[in-house]
């Protein structure tokens, strides 16, 4: 679970977004950091011990969790730090082009997701053959009672209107072969952010992605 001085600091770093906040708060950041830095570590040690891909890397926690300063080199938002803490749990590390697990921490806004964001255009189209070739299988993972207990389909952003380069509008697998990302989403009330149950039930979502992501790296490996 979460200290709630951690939901403390990110809320009140939204509202004062500034170097000149941040630097005379900095032991709170610190502090926030490392309560989080925790729970991914947590976290991170049970994915290990369900996914064998992550158990035979060298993965740790702290090359997981994002860093808090925002690049805004070419963003007209020039708020100097993110609203969050975030962190990607992949076997290859953050630059890895394959599927893996995400925890995003952010007051009234948090959640867990899995599987691949808006791949490169050869791993999209990798994806998309092999969800094409094997259509079934694709859509009994959607369906398996966990993953539908914790997820409601695959989010649907940035979906294209009409079917990508080479597929027929008559294609069964349309649906899913318009999407750019191949994501699910499961949100974390705040309520849940510091009650001891919080590495179960994060733990549970990741296990119920599981076969999304396999299915996923099997496309591009």
């Amino acid at each position: 679970m979460l200290h709630p001085a951690t939901l403390t600091f990110l809320t009140q770093l939204k509202a004062n977004n500034d170097r000149a906040w941040f630097e005379a708060h900095r032991p709170a950041y610190q502090a926030a950091k490392d309560d989080f830095l925790a729970l991914a570590t947590r976290v991170l040690a049970d994915l290990a011990a369900a996914d064998p891909t992550l158990a035979r890397s060298d993965l740790q926690a702290k090359k997981c969790v994002f860093r808090i300063n925002r690049d805004v080199r070419f963003s007209a938002n020039k708020a100097p730090y993110k609203n969050h803490f975030g962190a990607w749990f992949n076997a290859g590390g953050k630059a890895a082009p394959t599927a893996g697990y995400y925890l995003h921490l952010e007051p009234g806004a948090s959640f867990v997701a899995g599987g691949m964001y808006m791949p490169e255009p050869a791993v999209l189209a990798r994806v998309r053959q092999e969800i094409d070739y094997d259509l079934p299988a694709f859509e009994a993972l959607l369906h398996q009672p966990e993953f539908v207990r914790h997820f409601a389909g695959l989010d649907q952003d940035n979906r294209l209107q009409r079917p990508p380069k080479g597929y027929d509008a008559a294609n069964p697998a349309l649906p899913h072969l318009k999407l750019k990302s191949f994501t699910a989403s499961h949100p974390l009330p705040d309520a849940v952010l510091t009650a001891p149950g919080l590495p179960a039930r994060v733990g549970a979502a990741f296990t119920a992605l599981r076969p999304l992501v396999d299915f996923l790296n099997r496309a591009v490996e």
